[in-house]
């Protein structure tokens, strides 16, 4: 079924309409999608439809059979998992994305995509304190950006004997991360070709921290025993707790054996923003590539990933490929992104990111991320003062860690157990969401506070409803 232009305008007008009042009225809605398992498979018909229909009835079964299935992940009363936020004048770069259907792969399939992109992140790496001499591309997510940094560290090690000849008969490499780091390090390390056993989890420190003195140790054992030691991935904001590992003595352990060292801030960087959070990045120097990303607390659109590298060339010596089909006359004159890392197609994800940029300022975005702070400050203080709630550990930036404490006579099964229920029944209730992490084999309520329309009274409500439900559950 075709559909002329005035047709688009029309129903582009109710979509938009509809995508307004859906903004508007999301706190309305259950948090948490209330479906259970292949009820919205069961409503889609098993085969394609033969003939086209009208966008009418689709746009009805959109709201009809998907709308149900959805978990609200732009409600203020989102507080699970980190966000993974909008805001309009994203939204609005994302319809004019969708309409030009950029592929951005060189310069000369859109000079605007590339140009711009180099732009916007000298703006960011200028903006958050990174070092003036490194370069930045988009990518589509932290997990990726870390695989580009494995193997972008690895051909460095083996100069570029690994994407000549293949792993084998070669050196057997060591990945080092804490035991808190994020399972997209080990995923790369096992995508990498350098095997899911080379990857050693570092115990941490009394903060769930990397231990440096640890690390060090692992990494003297793996010498003496003739492997090599690659790289360090260190966290700037775990995604259990939001710990942070020490950027500057990390460094210097790197620096010392000659380790590649990739920083994952892929929450917490938002926060370099705020000058009085960037002395976490002290040492910053002594790294080799970072990444964090604007599509969690920088209110663009899922996806865009910022990742630096302070050696570009070995970025694009490690990807670069250039068959005949792909030449062109301004190849070595400009940036082609498709040589900075593992796709070779790119969307135009910079346009968003600078309207976002634009449209708050710097000073607009300091305010915003200093109001979730405050937030997350205020339950972090309604907890302390709690006869029956506890912190598991001190809040970091804007993530509360927290359990009810039965009491000195029950288990920590009871426990544990007490906790999961009280979560699963306050996420049923459709009013808030929240996930969990294990601390020290203790289950512990997660509330992350960083929703781009989050107030003190969602918070205050969120609170409100943890302690109603859990003093409803005591038997």
């Amino acid at each position: 079924m075709s559909t002329s232009q005035d047709d688009f305008r029309r129903y582009a007008h109710q979509f938009v309409d509809w995508m307004a009042d859906y903004m508007e009225n999301i706190e309305t809605l259950p948090v948490k999608s209330q479906v259970g398992p292949k009820e919205i498979y069961r409503q889609i018909p098993a085969v394609l439809p033969t003939e086209g229909e009208a966008m009418e009835v689709i746009f009805e079964d959109f709201k009809n059979i998907i709308m149900p299935g959805v978990t609200h992940w732009q409600s203020p009363k989102f507080f699970a998992y980190f966000q993974a936020n909008t805001s309009s004048p994203s939204i609005l770069a994302e319809m004019l994305t969708a309409t030009l259907g950029v592929q951005g792969m060189k310069w000369d399939t859109s000079p605007a995509s590339t140009e711009l992109e180099q732009r916007v992140m000298e703006w960011l790496r200028d903006a958050m304190g990174l070092p003036g001499a490194w370069s930045g591309v988009i990518q589509d997510t932290a997990s990726t950006a870390t695989l580009a940094a494995l193997i972008t560290a690895r051909e460095m090690r083996s100069d570029h004997e690994v994407n000549r000849v293949g792993m084998a008969g070669s050196s057997r490499y060591r990945v080092y991360c804490s035991t808190e780091a994020h399972s997209s390090v080990e995923k790369g390390v096992k995508i990498a070709g350098l095997g899911k056993e080379n990857l050693v989890k570092i115990p941490t420190d009394d903060q769930l921290a990397l231990s440096v003195e640890a690390l060090e140790e692992e990494i003297k054992k793996d010498l003496q025993r003739g492997y090599v030691p690659l790289c360090v991935v260190a966290a700037l904001g775990t995604t259990g707790t939001l710990a942070m590992d020490s950027v500057e003595e990390i460094g210097k352990i790197t620096s010392k054996y000659n380790l590649w060292l990739h920083i994952d801030a892929a929450y917490a960087g938002s926060a370099m923003l705020l000058p009085e959070y960037q002395h976490l990045m002290k040492g910053i120097e002594r790294a080799d590539s970072f990444v964090f990303n604007p599509h969690k607390w920088l209110f663009t659109n899922f996806d865009c990933s910022a990742y630096f590298v302070r050696d570009r060339e070995a970025l694009i010596n490690t990807f670069a490929i250039l068959p005949e089909y792909l030449r062109t006359s301004s190849d070595g004159l400009v940036a082609n992104h498709c040589d900075w890392g593992i796709p070779l197609g790119r969307r135009f994800r910079s346009l968003k990111l600078w309207f976002v940029l634009r449209h708050y300022g710097l000073e607009g975005l300091q305010k915003k991320l200093r109001l979730h702070l405050e937030l997350a400050q205020w339950l972090e203080e309604q907890i302390v003062s709690s006869p029956t709630f506890e912190l598991v550990v001190p809040r970091s930036m804007n993530l509360v860690c927290f359990y009810y404490r039965l009491g000195p006579e029950a288990s920590l099964e009871d426990q544990n157990a007490f906790n999961q229920r009280l979560l699963h029944e306050l996420n049923s209730s459709g009013v808030l969401y929240l996930t969990h992490t294990k601390v020290n084999d203790i289950y512990v309520l997660r509330m992350s506070i960083g929703n781009t329309h989050v107030m003190l009274h969602h918070v205050q409500d969120a609170w409100r409803q943890i302690v109603e439900k859990a003093d409803a559950l005591l038997p």
